[in-house]
């Protein structure tokens, strides 16, 4: 199942490897035989680790120097040192020795054979560093997004090691990259951004890339990292989310080719939207069973992590979602024909469809084709962001408006800022290390959480949309009147969603008491009155004590004829005057 390597290769400088050479997957990782009593398991990492020879054994006190010797003043010949084994500690080996991976599943023995090591970035971080450091005005894609932590993964190790810097060093012909999105719902959300961000810097690097909305595989469910089946979407439900999927990505694209690239920086790589209904929808059955469904290999399918958890839950897994790699796969496959694809991108819960669809490609056309996955968001109890989770924030204004998505960044910790301002904007790595360093000496302003905020709300949308979750920040949180007169109605609505709405007209002598009463904000009788004597009613952030003052233009009401009555913390009421 692994490398096949002889005795002549080993050049470590270690003890030669007896009996069979076969390195196995100690967890029969791809599905493939359990290896054989006596099989070496392999220990090597999937990368040449350079590490520091061990130290020299202690040494005798030398011998006295002879008369005559240069040494100690004196004059000779240099004592020669007595030469030591090969091997012994202190003699640095000539070359490491290659990584021994599984030939189906790219991965290598954990230590001892008892688990598999992951694939981690510390190694394509530490070429990253050293290509940064070779060149740094010109590093590569793959350097600096290694660098950011943008990239978490990268299959197949030992290829993507060898080839895929090179492939995405400036001045190199672009590349081809895709990142997939199901239509479960009708609007991305923040777990959506990294991808998004991923396709992105390929862009800003010159390759051309391509957003695939899965109106296809939306109707079957991905069952990665859940515990049951996604209920059934209807064709026409899937249909219009998937509409509006390529309205939020065209957003997107378009925002960061407005107000994030300068015309003057070089090539801006092409874009792409695309729907897998116009190829999967098309393919009869027989022909994707004898062609994509005879090259991948049950043994891997079933052996995937994902797979292997609802096939031991009660309700078990259904064909539908046992085909969904397979049909991924058959993605990767289409537009490596039609568009030169080679790199998919996806979430690091993707790694197994990833891996599927590589099967596919290299199996079908023999090109060697590479998959990149990008972190996880979670919140601060480590739950994944999104739609199953209930804990979505949306990146459609009518879901979540710029304002909340603008404080779901403000309020991110320290301890999770300076990564997501790695992750989430364009910003150079020496400008967020000064942000950390401002922030350092003045934690109370909260400088890197108010710039995260403002770059992914103007990423999301636009200028404008980040225009309008300042003025809301304004009104709300620093009772600006201004703020509040500069506010549409829409602004209005966003900012309070919970709050009661009412139209009244304004009438001479109208006073703090009546307001109140015609907007159901009180109770009749004494209670209500001492409602506003102590206190618990402002008008427009100021608070009123006398329910008998007249209300006045101006400032009771505001230029855009709108008065924001509260009552108590956290009851809001949005009075619309009328025929001012």
């Amino acid at each position: 199942m692994g490398s096949v390597k002889s005795k002549e290769e080993n050049t470590s400088g270690g003890v030669p490897s007896t009996g069979s050479d076969i390195n196995y997957c100690p967890e029969n990782c791809c599905g493939g035989e359990e290896p054989p009593a006596g099989a070496k398991l392999t220990t090597t990492p999937p990368f040449p680790v350079p590490q520091a020879p061990p130290p020299d054994p202690p040494r005798a006190a030398p011998p006295p120097v002879p008369a005559g010797s240069r040494f100690r003043g004196g004059s000779g010949a240099v004592p020669a040192q007595r030469p030591r084994p090969p091997g012994a500690p202190g003699v640095p080996r000539a070359r490491w020795r290659r990584p021994a991976l599984c030939r189906r599943c790219g991965r290598a023995a954990g230590p001892w054979g008892l688990r598999r090591a992951p694939l981690p970035l510390p190694p394509l971080r530490r070429r990253a560093h050293e290509q940064a450091r070779r060149a740094r005005g010109a590093a590569g894609l793959l350097a600096a997004q290694c660098e950011r932590g943008l990239f978490q993964e990268v299959f197949p190790a030992q290829s993507a090691e060898e080839q895929l810097p090179a492939l995405l060093e400036p001045g190199r012909p672009p590349l081809a990259a895709y990142c997939g999105f199901d239509p479960t719902a009708d609007s991305l959300h923040v777990g959506h951004l990294l991808p998004v961000m991923a396709l992105l810097h390929f862009q800003r690097a010159g390759h051309d890339v391509i957003a695939v909305v899965g109106g296809a595989t939306a109707r079957l469910g991905d069952p990665s990292g859940r515990e049951r089946a996604r209920e059934p979407l209807p064709a026409g439900q899937v249909r219009a989310q998937a509409r509006a999927l390529r309205a939020g990505l065209e957003r997107l694209f378009g925002n960061h080719r407005e107000l994030f690239w300068e015309p003057g920086a070089g090539r801006l790589g092409s874009a792409a939207l695309l729907d897998n209904a116009r190829w999967l929808g098309r393919e009869p059955l027989l022909r994707f069973l004898g062609g994509a469904g005879g090259r991948l290999r049950m043994g891997t399918l079933l052996s995937r992590q994902s797979c292997q958890a609802r096939l031991r839950s009660a309700e078990g897994m259904s064909l539908a979602e046992f085909l969904y790699p397979a049909l991924q796969a058959y993605d990767f496959l289409h537009l490596h024909r039609h568009h030169g694809c080679r790199i998919q991108l996806g979430g690091h819960d993707q790694m197994g469809n990833i891996m599927s669809g590589y099967e596919l490609v290299t199996k079908m056309t023999g090109a060697e084709v590479f998959g990149i996955t990008v972190p996880l968001i979670t919140s601060t109890t480590g739950d994944k962001l999104g739609k199953t989770a209930g804990n979505a924030v949306w990146l459609n204004r009518e879901k979540t408006s710029p304002f909340e998505l603008y404080q779901f960044f403000v309020r991110q910790q320290d301890n999770v800022v300076e990564k997501y301002l790695k992750l989430f904007t364009f910003l150079p790595l020496e400008e967020i290390a000064h942000i950390m360093e401002m922030h350092a000496k003045e934690p109370e302003k909260w400088g890197p959480q108010k710039r995260l905020a403002a770059e992914v709300t103007k990423l999301v949308h636009g200028r404008e949309g980040l225009e309008s979750a300042k003025r809301c920040t304004k009104a709300l949180y620093y009772s600006s009147v201004e703020a509040l007169e500069e506010m549409s109605d829409q602004e209005l609505q966003e900012l309070f969603r919970q709050a009661t709405s009412a139209e009244l007209l304004l009438e001479p002598g109208m006073t703090v008491l009546d307001l109140c009463h015609r907007a159901n904000a009180i109770p009749d009788g004494p209670s209500g009155y001492r409602k506003i004597t102590d206190g618990g009613v402002s008008i427009n952030g100021n608070r009123v004590t006398n329910p008998e003052t007249v209300l006045i233009l101006g400032q009771h009401i505001l230029k855009n004829g709108v008065s924001l009555l509260r009552v108590g913390k956290k009851n809001y009421y949005m009075i619309k005057w009328l025929q001012l």
